[in-house]
Protein backbone atom coordinates (compact mmCIF):
# COMPACT_ATOMS: atom_id res chain seq x y z
CA UNK A 1 0.00 0.00 0.00
CA UNK A 2 1.52 3.33 -1.06
CA UNK A 3 1.56 6.56 0.96
CA UNK A 4 -1.43 8.01 -0.95
CA UNK A 5 -3.58 4.99 -0.03
CA UNK A 6 -2.45 5.22 3.58
CA UNK A 7 -3.56 8.88 3.72
CA UNK A 8 -6.94 7.96 2.17
CA UNK A 9 -7.62 5.17 4.70
CA UNK A 10 -6.48 7.33 7.59
CA UNK A 11 -8.95 9.97 6.48
CA UNK A 12 -11.75 7.40 6.27
CA UNK A 13 -11.04 6.16 9.79
CA UNK A 14 -10.99 9.72 11.14
CA UNK A 15 -14.29 10.49 9.43
CA UNK A 16 -15.90 7.36 10.88
CA UNK A 17 -14.59 8.25 14.34
CA UNK A 18 -16.00 11.79 14.09
CA UNK A 19 -19.41 10.57 12.89
CA UNK A 20 -19.56 7.84 15.57
CA UNK A 21 -18.44 10.05 18.46
CA UNK A 22 -21.95 11.32 19.43
CA UNK A 23 -23.14 7.71 19.77
CA UNK A 24 -20.21 6.32 21.79
CA UNK A 25 -21.23 7.68 25.19
CA UNK A 26 -24.84 6.37 24.96
CA UNK A 27 -23.48 3.06 23.69
CA UNK A 28 -21.02 2.81 26.57
CA UNK A 29 -23.82 3.59 29.04
CA UNK A 30 -26.05 0.99 27.37
CA UNK A 31 -23.37 -1.68 27.67
CA UNK A 32 -22.97 -0.87 31.39
CA UNK A 33 -26.65 -1.50 32.15
CA UNK A 34 -27.13 -4.89 33.88
CA UNK A 35 -29.86 -7.38 33.02
CA UNK A 36 -30.93 -7.55 36.65
CA UNK A 37 -30.87 -5.32 39.72
CA UNK A 38 -31.34 -6.84 43.18
CA UNK A 39 -31.83 -4.66 46.23
CA UNK A 40 -33.57 -4.48 49.59
CA UNK A 41 -36.84 -2.78 50.42
CA UNK A 42 -35.04 -0.28 52.67
CA UNK A 43 -32.65 0.82 49.92
CA UNK A 44 -33.53 4.40 48.91
CA UNK A 45 -33.06 5.43 46.25
CA UNK A 46 -32.45 2.31 44.16
CA UNK A 47 -29.28 2.72 42.14
CA UNK A 48 -30.33 2.53 38.49
CA UNK A 49 -27.89 3.23 35.61
CA UNK A 50 -29.01 6.20 33.54
CA UNK A 51 -29.44 6.39 29.78
CA UNK A 52 -30.64 9.93 29.58
CA UNK A 53 -34.05 9.93 31.30
CA UNK A 54 -35.62 7.50 28.91
CA UNK A 55 -36.58 4.87 31.49
CA UNK A 56 -40.21 3.77 31.68
CA UNK A 57 -41.96 1.80 34.36
CA UNK A 58 -45.48 0.41 34.65
CA UNK A 59 -47.49 2.10 37.48
CA UNK A 60 -48.50 -1.36 38.74
CA UNK A 61 -44.89 -2.35 39.42
CA UNK A 62 -43.27 -2.60 42.87
CA UNK A 63 -41.03 0.44 42.36
CA UNK A 64 -41.83 4.03 41.52
CA UNK A 65 -39.98 6.97 39.99
CA UNK A 66 -39.72 10.30 41.79
CA UNK A 67 -41.34 13.25 40.04
CA UNK A 68 -38.97 15.07 37.65
CA UNK A 69 -36.13 12.77 38.70
CA UNK A 70 -34.25 9.71 37.55
CA UNK A 71 -34.39 8.25 41.08
CA UNK A 72 -36.42 5.10 41.77
CA UNK A 73 -37.87 3.95 45.10
CA UNK A 74 -39.31 0.65 46.29
CA UNK A 75 -43.04 0.62 47.09
CA UNK A 76 -42.91 -2.94 48.45
CA UNK A 77 -40.95 -6.19 47.99
CA UNK A 78 -41.42 -7.96 44.68
CA UNK A 79 -40.30 -8.09 41.05
CA UNK A 80 -40.52 -5.22 38.58
CA UNK A 81 -39.19 -4.31 35.16
CA UNK A 82 -37.56 -1.17 33.81
CA UNK A 83 -37.63 -0.43 30.08
CA UNK A 84 -34.89 1.75 28.59
CA UNK A 85 -35.74 3.66 25.42
CA UNK A 86 -33.74 5.46 22.77
CA UNK A 87 -35.61 7.77 20.36
CA UNK A 88 -38.87 6.35 21.71
CA UNK A 89 -37.90 2.75 20.95
CA UNK A 90 -37.36 0.11 23.69
CA UNK A 91 -33.74 -1.07 23.66
CA UNK A 92 -33.22 -2.73 27.06
CA UNK A 93 -35.30 -4.46 29.72
CA UNK A 94 -33.95 -4.71 33.26
CA UNK A 95 -35.52 -6.96 35.90
CA UNK A 96 -35.61 -5.37 39.37
CA UNK A 97 -36.00 -7.59 42.44
CA UNK A 98 -36.82 -5.82 45.70
CA UNK A 99 -36.12 -8.15 48.64
CA UNK A 100 -37.60 -8.20 52.12
CA UNK A 101 -35.40 -6.22 54.50
CA UNK A 102 -32.74 -8.35 56.18
CA UNK A 103 -31.10 -7.35 59.46
CA UNK A 104 -28.67 -9.24 61.69
CA UNK A 105 -26.70 -8.33 64.79
CA UNK A 106 -22.96 -7.80 64.15
CA UNK A 107 -20.47 -9.82 66.19
CA UNK A 108 -16.83 -9.00 66.88
CA UNK A 109 -16.53 -11.25 69.94
CA UNK A 110 -13.55 -13.56 70.26
CA UNK A 111 -14.64 -17.21 70.28
CA UNK A 112 -13.02 -20.54 70.97
CA UNK A 113 -13.82 -23.31 68.49
CA UNK A 114 -13.76 -27.09 68.79
CA UNK A 115 -14.67 -29.36 65.90
CA UNK A 116 -15.27 -33.10 66.03
CA UNK A 117 -14.57 -34.86 62.76
CA UNK A 118 -16.89 -37.20 60.94
CA UNK A 119 -15.12 -40.50 61.61
CA UNK A 120 -11.37 -40.25 62.33
CA UNK A 121 -8.98 -38.31 60.14
CA UNK A 122 -5.68 -39.87 59.01
CA UNK A 123 -2.94 -37.27 59.54
CA UNK A 124 0.17 -39.40 59.06
CA UNK A 125 1.90 -42.80 58.85
CA UNK A 126 4.36 -44.39 61.26
CA UNK A 127 6.46 -47.54 61.11
CA UNK A 128 5.69 -50.59 63.24
CA UNK A 129 8.58 -52.91 64.20
CA UNK A 130 6.94 -56.27 63.43
CA UNK A 131 8.11 -59.76 62.57
CA UNK A 132 8.57 -58.73 58.93
CA UNK A 133 10.62 -55.63 59.78
CA UNK A 134 9.63 -51.98 59.89
CA UNK A 135 6.51 -51.13 57.94
CA UNK A 136 3.26 -49.19 58.19
CA UNK A 137 0.26 -51.54 57.88
CA UNK A 138 -1.94 -48.54 57.07
CA UNK A 139 0.31 -47.40 54.24
CA UNK A 140 0.49 -50.97 52.94
CA UNK A 141 -3.34 -50.94 52.85
CA UNK A 142 -3.20 -47.77 50.71
CA UNK A 143 -4.65 -45.55 53.43
CA UNK A 144 -3.49 -42.02 52.63
CA UNK A 145 -3.03 -38.86 54.66
CA UNK A 146 -6.29 -36.92 54.51
CA UNK A 147 -8.48 -40.04 54.33
CA UNK A 148 -11.35 -40.32 56.80
CA UNK A 149 -12.10 -43.71 58.35
CA UNK A 150 -15.88 -43.81 58.67
CA UNK A 151 -16.48 -47.44 59.63
CA UNK A 152 -14.60 -50.50 60.86
CA UNK A 153 -16.18 -53.88 60.20
CA UNK A 154 -19.42 -52.10 59.35
CA UNK A 155 -19.61 -50.15 62.62
CA UNK A 156 -19.50 -46.33 62.61
CA UNK A 157 -16.39 -44.75 64.14
CA UNK A 158 -16.89 -41.43 65.93
CA UNK A 159 -13.72 -40.95 67.99
CA UNK A 160 -10.18 -42.29 68.32
CA UNK A 161 -11.04 -44.43 71.35
CA UNK A 162 -13.44 -46.41 69.14
CA UNK A 163 -10.57 -47.76 67.04
CA UNK A 164 -8.44 -49.54 69.66
CA UNK A 165 -10.77 -52.51 70.47
CA UNK A 166 -11.10 -53.39 66.77
CA UNK A 167 -7.32 -53.30 66.33
CA UNK A 168 -6.75 -55.63 69.28
CA UNK A 169 -9.39 -58.12 68.15
CA UNK A 170 -8.14 -58.16 64.55
CA UNK A 171 -4.54 -58.60 65.69
CA UNK A 172 -5.34 -61.56 67.92
CA UNK A 173 -7.63 -63.24 65.39
CA UNK A 174 -5.30 -62.51 62.45
CA UNK A 175 -8.36 -61.23 60.55
CA UNK A 176 -7.92 -57.94 58.65
CA UNK A 177 -9.99 -54.93 59.52
CA UNK A 178 -12.60 -53.99 56.94
CA UNK A 179 -12.46 -50.21 56.64
CA UNK A 180 -14.90 -47.82 54.99
CA UNK A 181 -12.75 -44.89 53.91
CA UNK A 182 -13.75 -41.51 52.50
CA UNK A 183 -11.24 -39.84 50.20
CA UNK A 184 -12.39 -36.53 48.80
CA UNK A 185 -15.92 -37.04 47.54
CA UNK A 186 -15.58 -40.80 47.10
CA UNK A 187 -15.95 -43.68 49.55
CA UNK A 188 -14.22 -47.05 49.18
CA UNK A 189 -13.47 -50.22 51.15
CA UNK A 190 -10.02 -51.31 52.33
CA UNK A 191 -8.52 -54.18 54.31
CA UNK A 192 -5.87 -53.55 56.97
CA UNK A 193 -4.09 -56.18 59.04
CA UNK A 194 -2.75 -54.88 62.40
CA UNK A 195 0.83 -55.88 63.30
CA UNK A 196 2.31 -56.65 66.72
CA UNK A 197 4.95 -54.07 67.67
CA UNK A 198 7.90 -56.08 69.03
CA UNK A 199 8.97 -53.26 71.32
CA UNK A 200 5.64 -52.17 72.81
CA UNK A 201 3.98 -55.59 72.58
CA UNK A 202 0.79 -54.02 71.23
CA UNK A 203 -1.00 -54.31 67.93
CA UNK A 204 -0.58 -51.24 65.71
CA UNK A 205 -1.98 -50.08 62.36
CA UNK A 206 0.78 -47.58 61.54
CA UNK A 207 -1.53 -44.57 61.27
CA UNK A 208 -1.69 -41.27 63.14
CA UNK A 209 -5.34 -40.32 63.52
CA UNK A 210 -7.26 -37.35 64.91
CA UNK A 211 -10.91 -36.83 65.83
CA UNK A 212 -11.01 -33.14 66.79
CA UNK A 213 -9.47 -29.72 66.23
CA UNK A 214 -9.51 -26.50 68.25
CA UNK A 215 -8.66 -22.86 67.68
CA UNK A 216 -9.92 -19.30 67.97
CA UNK A 217 -11.71 -16.88 65.67
CA UNK A 218 -14.21 -14.03 65.65
CA UNK A 219 -18.01 -14.00 65.57
CA UNK A 220 -19.38 -12.28 62.44
CA UNK A 221 -23.14 -12.08 62.90
CA UNK A 222 -26.11 -13.43 64.82
CA UNK A 223 -29.71 -13.63 63.56
CA UNK A 224 -32.05 -12.98 66.52
CA UNK A 225 -34.99 -14.62 64.71
CA UNK A 226 -33.51 -18.00 63.86
CA UNK A 227 -30.67 -17.98 66.46
CA UNK A 228 -28.30 -18.83 63.59
CA UNK A 229 -24.80 -17.36 63.48
CA UNK A 230 -21.78 -17.15 61.19
CA UNK A 231 -18.12 -16.82 62.15
CA UNK A 232 -14.52 -16.94 60.81
CA UNK A 233 -15.37 -16.24 57.15
CA UNK A 234 -13.23 -19.15 55.91
CA UNK A 235 -13.04 -22.92 56.20
CA UNK A 236 -11.18 -24.63 59.06
CA UNK A 237 -8.56 -27.02 57.68
CA UNK A 238 -6.53 -29.66 59.49
CA UNK A 239 -3.09 -28.32 60.35
CA UNK A 240 -1.32 -31.47 59.12
CA UNK A 241 -3.26 -32.41 55.99
CA UNK A 242 -4.22 -28.82 55.05
CA UNK A 243 -7.59 -30.20 53.96
CA UNK A 244 -10.99 -28.92 55.13
CA UNK A 245 -12.25 -30.74 58.20
CA UNK A 246 -15.46 -32.65 57.55
CA UNK A 247 -17.27 -32.25 60.84
CA UNK A 248 -19.63 -34.43 62.84
CA UNK A 249 -20.40 -31.63 65.28
CA UNK A 250 -18.72 -28.87 67.20
CA UNK A 251 -18.92 -26.21 69.89
CA UNK A 252 -18.14 -22.51 70.22
CA UNK A 253 -17.33 -20.85 73.54
CA UNK A 254 -16.44 -17.42 74.82
CA UNK A 255 -12.71 -16.67 74.78
CA UNK A 256 -10.46 -13.94 76.13
CA UNK A 257 -7.47 -12.44 74.30
CA UNK A 258 -4.37 -12.56 76.51
CA UNK A 259 -1.73 -11.26 74.11
CA UNK A 260 -1.01 -10.61 70.45
CA UNK A 261 2.00 -11.63 68.42
CA UNK A 262 2.45 -8.72 66.02
CA UNK A 263 2.54 -9.45 62.30
CA UNK A 264 5.48 -8.53 60.05
CA UNK A 265 6.22 -8.88 56.34
CA UNK A 266 6.46 -12.61 55.62
CA UNK A 267 5.27 -13.58 59.09
CA UNK A 268 1.55 -13.32 59.97
CA UNK A 269 0.76 -12.34 63.55
CA UNK A 270 -1.55 -14.19 65.91
CA UNK A 271 -3.98 -13.60 68.76
CA UNK A 272 -3.25 -15.63 71.88
CA UNK A 273 -6.48 -16.53 73.67
CA UNK A 274 -7.69 -18.46 76.67
CA UNK A 275 -10.88 -20.52 76.62
CA UNK A 276 -12.41 -23.67 78.05
CA UNK A 277 -14.51 -26.01 75.92
CA UNK A 278 -16.22 -27.33 79.06
CA UNK A 279 -17.27 -23.88 80.25
CA UNK A 280 -18.94 -20.85 78.65
CA UNK A 281 -20.51 -22.77 75.75
CA UNK A 282 -22.56 -20.39 73.63
CA UNK A 283 -23.49 -22.46 70.59
CA UNK A 284 -23.11 -25.45 68.30
CA UNK A 285 -21.25 -25.91 65.03
CA UNK A 286 -23.12 -27.76 62.31
CA UNK A 287 -21.25 -26.62 59.19
CA UNK A 288 -17.65 -25.91 58.19
CA UNK A 289 -17.61 -24.35 54.70
CA UNK A 290 -15.36 -22.12 52.56
CA UNK A 291 -17.32 -19.17 54.00
CA UNK A 292 -16.86 -19.99 57.69
CA UNK A 293 -18.41 -22.01 60.49
CA UNK A 294 -22.14 -21.97 61.16
CA UNK A 295 -24.65 -23.24 63.68
CA UNK A 296 -27.03 -21.99 66.37
CA UNK A 297 -26.45 -20.01 69.53
CA UNK A 298 -28.01 -21.23 72.78
CA UNK A 299 -27.89 -17.79 74.38
CA UNK A 300 -27.97 -14.12 73.41
CA UNK A 301 -24.55 -12.51 73.04
CA UNK A 302 -23.58 -8.84 73.17
CA UNK A 303 -20.65 -6.90 71.75
CA UNK A 304 -21.38 -3.74 73.73
CA UNK A 305 -20.93 -1.58 70.62
CA UNK A 306 -23.62 -2.39 68.08
CA UNK A 307 -26.14 -4.73 69.65
CA UNK A 308 -29.14 -3.75 67.53
CA UNK A 309 -29.91 -5.52 64.25
CA UNK A 310 -28.28 -3.82 61.26
CA UNK A 311 -29.16 -4.04 57.55
CA UNK A 312 -26.92 -6.19 55.37
CA UNK A 313 -25.49 -5.16 52.01
CA UNK A 314 -25.37 -7.21 48.82
CA UNK A 315 -22.00 -7.43 47.08
CA UNK A 316 -22.84 -4.84 44.43
CA UNK A 317 -23.75 -2.30 47.13
CA UNK A 318 -20.25 -2.33 48.66
CA UNK A 319 -18.21 0.76 47.79
CA UNK A 320 -14.50 1.46 47.78
CA UNK A 321 -13.61 3.74 50.65
CA UNK A 322 -13.73 3.97 54.46
CA UNK A 323 -15.26 1.23 56.59
CA UNK A 324 -14.86 -0.26 60.07
CA UNK A 325 -14.33 -3.64 61.66
CA UNK A 326 -15.37 -4.95 65.07
CA UNK A 327 -12.81 -7.13 66.84
CA UNK A 328 -11.08 -7.84 70.18
CA UNK A 329 -7.43 -7.03 70.88
CA UNK A 330 -7.44 -7.30 74.68
CA UNK A 331 -9.57 -9.36 77.04
CA UNK A 332 -13.13 -9.67 75.77
CA UNK A 333 -13.83 -6.02 74.87
CA UNK A 334 -15.12 -5.58 71.32
CA UNK A 335 -13.82 -2.39 69.74
CA UNK A 336 -14.30 -0.54 66.46
CA UNK A 337 -11.34 0.14 64.14
CA UNK A 338 -10.94 2.00 60.83
CA UNK A 339 -10.17 0.20 57.59
CA UNK A 340 -10.32 0.99 53.87
CA UNK A 341 -12.14 -1.05 51.23
CA UNK A 342 -9.48 -1.06 48.50
CA UNK A 343 -11.61 -2.99 46.02
CA UNK A 344 -14.83 -4.99 45.93
CA UNK A 345 -16.10 -7.33 43.23
CA UNK A 346 -19.88 -7.56 42.67
CA UNK A 347 -20.60 -11.29 42.73
CA UNK A 348 -23.66 -13.03 41.32
CA UNK A 349 -22.54 -16.42 42.64
CA UNK A 350 -20.89 -17.46 45.92
CA UNK A 351 -17.15 -16.82 45.91
CA UNK A 352 -14.55 -16.13 48.58
CA UNK A 353 -12.16 -13.17 48.59
CA UNK A 354 -14.73 -10.69 47.31
CA UNK A 355 -12.98 -7.67 48.84
CA UNK A 356 -9.46 -6.38 49.41
CA UNK A 357 -9.21 -4.43 52.64
CA UNK A 358 -6.48 -2.44 54.37
CA UNK A 359 -6.14 -1.64 58.06
CA UNK A 360 -5.77 2.13 58.51
CA UNK A 361 -6.44 2.55 62.23
CA UNK A 362 -3.17 3.74 63.91
CA UNK A 363 -3.92 2.01 67.22
CA UNK A 364 -4.73 -1.34 65.62
CA UNK A 365 -1.61 -1.14 63.41
CA UNK A 366 0.53 -0.41 66.46
CA UNK A 367 -0.96 -3.29 68.42
CA UNK A 368 -1.22 -6.01 65.73
CA UNK A 369 0.69 -4.80 62.67
CA UNK A 370 -2.51 -5.31 60.66
CA UNK A 371 -4.55 -8.48 60.17
CA UNK A 372 -3.56 -11.38 62.44
CA UNK A 373 -4.71 -14.95 62.91
CA UNK A 374 -7.77 -15.01 65.14
CA UNK A 375 -9.13 -11.83 63.55
CA UNK A 376 -10.85 -13.86 60.83
CA UNK A 377 -14.59 -13.32 60.99
CA UNK A 378 -14.39 -9.75 62.30
CA UNK A 379 -17.48 -8.07 60.80
CA UNK A 380 -16.93 -5.27 58.28
CA UNK A 381 -19.35 -2.35 58.54
CA UNK A 382 -19.77 0.39 55.96
CA UNK A 383 -22.17 3.19 56.78
CA UNK A 384 -25.08 1.57 58.59
CA UNK A 385 -24.73 -1.85 56.94
CA UNK A 386 -22.84 -5.09 57.54
CA UNK A 387 -21.02 -5.83 54.29
CA UNK A 388 -18.77 -8.79 55.09
CA UNK A 389 -16.02 -10.26 57.25
CA UNK A 390 -12.23 -10.30 57.43
CA UNK A 391 -10.83 -13.59 56.11
CA UNK A 392 -7.16 -13.72 55.06
CA UNK A 393 -4.02 -11.62 55.47
CA UNK A 394 -1.48 -10.90 52.75
CA UNK A 395 1.68 -12.60 54.05
CA UNK A 396 3.97 -9.98 52.53
CA UNK A 397 1.79 -7.07 53.68
CA UNK A 398 0.03 -7.75 56.99
CA UNK A 399 -1.77 -4.40 56.82
CA UNK A 400 -3.91 -5.78 53.98
CA UNK A 401 -5.94 -8.86 53.19
CA UNK A 402 -9.19 -10.28 51.89
CA UNK A 403 -12.78 -9.99 53.01
CA UNK A 404 -15.82 -12.11 52.12
CA UNK A 405 -19.21 -10.61 51.28
CA UNK A 406 -21.85 -11.09 53.98
CA UNK A 407 -24.53 -12.46 51.61
CA UNK A 408 -22.56 -15.69 51.06
CA UNK A 409 -22.09 -16.21 54.79
CA UNK A 410 -25.82 -15.68 55.36
CA UNK A 411 -26.55 -18.20 52.63
CA UNK A 412 -24.31 -20.86 54.20
CA UNK A 413 -25.87 -20.16 57.59
CA UNK A 414 -29.21 -21.21 56.11
CA UNK A 415 -30.65 -17.69 56.19
CA UNK A 416 -32.55 -17.07 52.97
CA UNK A 417 -32.11 -13.39 52.15
CA UNK A 418 -33.89 -13.90 48.83
CA UNK A 419 -37.10 -15.23 50.39
CA UNK A 420 -39.65 -14.03 52.93
CA UNK A 421 -39.06 -16.66 55.60
CA UNK A 422 -35.89 -16.19 57.60
CA UNK A 423 -36.80 -18.55 60.41
CA UNK A 424 -34.73 -21.62 61.15
CA UNK A 425 -35.44 -24.56 58.91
Amino acid sequence: MNCKNIRIWTGVFLLVAVLAAPFLTPLQKYLSIPNEIVTFNNQSPIEVPELGRSVNIDPSEKITQAMNSSSFYAKEPGNSQLIYEVAGLPVKKVNVSVLEDMKVIPGGQSIGVQLHTRGVLVVGHHLVNGENGNLSPGEEADIKVGDVILKINGDSIKKMEDVKPYVEDAGKSKSPLKLTVKRGNETHEAKLQPVMDNKEKKYRIGLYIRDSAAGIGTMTFYDPKSKKYGALGHVISDMDTQKPIEIHNGTIVRSSIKSIEKGNNGSPGEKQAKFSIKDNKIGSITKNSPFGIFGKLNQTISNGKKDDPMPVALSHEVKEGPAKILTVIDGDEVREFDIEIVSSVPQKFPATKGMIIQITDPELLKKTGGIVQGMSGSPIIQGDKIIGAVTHVFVNDPTSGYGVHIEWMLQDAGIDIYGENNEAS
